[in-house]
């Protein structure tokens, strides 16, 4: 199974807010220390804001903040939000092409629940799990504590 770039760019952003403490982060900030594009990023920043886990803050020394603690956003349900869907093979839905062997199937379950397995684990681990190893990733990201960079 493989994840869209989307998702995998909703949880750096949500790790790099994670890391920045109460200080403030801007867009430009974040693409540069992942060296990813802005404009999708602003995209992703959008809807983590729609999603409510991520908050902005206007006006001059404005920029975006985590909306909830590190603790209360769940991996899983982060990569629910963030991923069109789950079809692994074209009989899933949203896909769910007709196939002659679909009545007696178990390469399908075996499918589902290889799915259902992999959400399982990622449920099991939060934000604040992400960001463990947070001297190293701060030094590696260059993140500034305190407020935003300029943009």
């Amino acid at each position: 199974m493989r994840l869209t770039a989307y998702t995998d760019y909703s949880m750096r952003v949500l790790m790099y807010l994670a890391l920045k403490d109460n200080g403030l982060a801007t867009i430009s900030e974040i693409a540069t220390s992942y060296s990813i594009s802005k404009n999708l990023l602003m995209k992703v920043v959008h809807q983590l804001g729609v999603a409510g886990y991520v908050e902005s803050v206007r006006g001059r020394g404005g920029g975006l903040r985590l909306a909830k603690p590190t603790e209360s956003i769940g991996l899983g349900e982060v990569v629910r939000r963030t991923e069109p869907d789950f079809a692994i093979v074209s009989c899933f839905k949203p896909i769910d092409e007709p196939c002659a062997i679909r009545p007696c199937c178990v390469l399908k379950n075996a499918f589902e629940k290889a799915r259902d397995a992999f959400i399982e684990v990622l449920d099991g681990y939060t934000l604040k799990d992400l960001i463990e190893p947070r001297g190293r990733l701060i030094r590696l990201l260059d993140i500034r504590q305190g407020t935003a960079a300029a943009p």
